[in-house]
């Protein structure tokens, strides 16, 4: 909103300059409440974002919990914990710099390093919350691969190098404007013409996660009894269904800051008075994140049902997040509709990952690393076949718009492009933490005992287990316990 009060003068008559002068200072004032009114609505909104997105930490540790048997569940529970408060520390000395601080090259960040620089004119603090409540996924995906048989000291060191330094190099290449493979690239010299479209991490978050919790679960090799002496595969069931459902439903409540968030933007008008904006495109990536977790558990539901006869709860709840994970990099750039085919596909992907970790004996309790390793690289294809050229031109503005989804016209860059990421992000991820992984392995770091495998990690390492019965408690033993009267007509 601009005002010249030497034009309003002209108009109002002769004399008029002071109250020319006045009413453009009234709308100049108006025009800097506007402006303070939109940051305050953008940082609320990526606030609120941001802790929807560290609510899945708890959808995390309850999945965690559901799916390792009842004599490891304060270690899983810890791990969670800490995969947050490590991440927390790393993240702010380097993770955040080494992914955002700008001016940088298209290979790592060089600045905003403890913060310091923070906040700008392209970042506040509320961007970092929301970041690092990304990085602390990623490693909390890393978790569930090598659950029950990890030396504790283990988990603290790679979840600190994966969200201090791993993930956020990563995260540069595909999301800062100065990295090499941007769809947002500050000087438009975009990979192919069209750089990499992965809006909120199936590439960025979920593979890397899962290709680091596949590289720890190959090297550290599957949990005792885990397959037979013919290599045939023996299920070692977790102790609860009910925190399965517990964690999915607040993954999936959480997965609504995920996507919509990475927007980081709400109050954005596409065009001046209209109803369509920004908001319109928050809203479409939510339902386009919902078809695609809802049609995964379907498939899966009759998919598992027509393999094994079963309707099994557990499966249906990893089908509903494989879908989340697969439609994470194009949920704002393609149509309803082709989040149903995304759903459906990352179903058939995740159950086919299954059975090739049973063929080769990949131990992976919570299935993280076909999950989201897999699912995620479904989702990084689908991108570059179904991005619509509409919506990749409204979130990606300034970027040429004739490379979008081939199957909509936009032809191969694209999808050149995202097979870029696919192999980089595979090598990037498997050399460094395949090395960490092996290094601490050669050095008896990685992997617990037998027998205190066999007894179970909370009991020999976490001071006694997480559920306790009146049995179990010597206090109840040596005092008086009420007993029930069996027949009331002896009283």
């Amino acid at each position: 909103m601009a005002c010249s009060a030497t034009d309003l003068a002209s108009l109002i008559g002769p004399n008029a300059t002071a109250a020319a002068s006045y009413i453009c200072g009234q709308f100049d004032t108006v025009s800097d409440n506007l402006l303070d009114t939109n940051y305050a609505i953008d940082t609320t909104y990526l606030l609120f974002s941001a802790y929807l997105v560290f609510s899945m930490q708890l959808g995390f540790a309850m999945l965690c919990a559901g799916s390792v048997r009842a004599k490891n569940t304060m270690n899983i529970m810890l791990t969670n914990v800490l995969d947050a408060a490590a991440g927390g520390l790393f993240y702010y000395l380097f993770g955040f710099a080494f992914a955002f601080g700008a001016p940088s090259n298209g290979f790592i960040g060089r600045h905003f390093f403890g913060l310091q620089g923070v906040p700008d004119a392209s970042f506040d603090y509320s961007n970092f919350l929301y970041q690092w409540a990304f990085a602390i996924a990623a490693a909390g995906i890393t978790s569930g691969s090598i659950a029950e048989r990890t030396q504790f000291v283990a988990y603290l060191i790679y979840s600190s190098f994966l969200t201090g330094f791993v993930y956020p190099v990563v995260a540069h290449w595909f999301w800062s404007g100065d990295g090499w493979a941007s769809a947002g690239r500050s000087d438009g010299n975009l990979l192919f013409g069209s750089g990499v479209i992965d809006f909120a991490g199936s590439g960025v978050v979920h593979m890397v996660g899962g290709i680091a919790g596949l590289l720890g679960a190959l090297i550290e090799g599957p949990r005792i009894g885990r397959f037979d002496h013919s290599g045939r595969s023996i299920a070692l069931r977790g102790h609860s269904a009910s925190l399965v459902v517990l964690g999915t439903f607040m993954l999936w409540f959480g997965w609504y800051g995920f996507n919509p968030g990475s927007f980081n933007k709400i109050a954005v008008g596409y065009s001046t008075g209209s109803y369509y904006g920004q908001w319109s495109a928050v809203g479409r990536t939510a339902v386009t994140t919902t078809l695609a977790g809802c049609t995964a558990a379907l498939t899966t539901l009759f998919g598992k049902r027509i393999l094994s006869g079963h309707w099994a709860v557990t499966d249906v709840c990893n089908g509903l997040l494989g879908g989340f994970a697969a439609i994470t990099a194009g949920c704002s750039v393609v149509e309803p509709w082709a989040a149903i085919i995304c759903g459906f596909v990352a179903a058939l992907v995740l159950i086919g990952c299954n059975k090739l970790a049973d063929k080769y004996q990949l131990d992976d309790p919570l299935e993280a690393a076909q999950l989201h390793g897999g699912c995620g690289a479904w989702g990084v294809i689908f991108t570059a076949l179904f991005a619509t050229k509409k919506y990749v031109k409204e979130v990606y503005p300034g970027r040429p718009d004739k490379y979008y989804g081939l199957f909509m016209g936009g032809g191969f860059n694209l999808l050149g492009a995202h097979l870029v990421q696919i192999l980089v992000i595979t090598g990037w991820v498997s050399v460094l933490m395949g090395i960490l992984f092996f290094t601490l392995h050669k050095l008896n770091l990685l992997r617990i005992s037998a027998e205190d495998e066999m007894a179970g990690m909370d009991q020999t390492r976490h001071g006694g287990f997480a559920y306790y019965h009146d049995e179990d408690d010597e206090s109840v033993k040596n005092g008086t316990m009420l007993k029930k009267i069996e027949n009331a007509s002896n009283v």
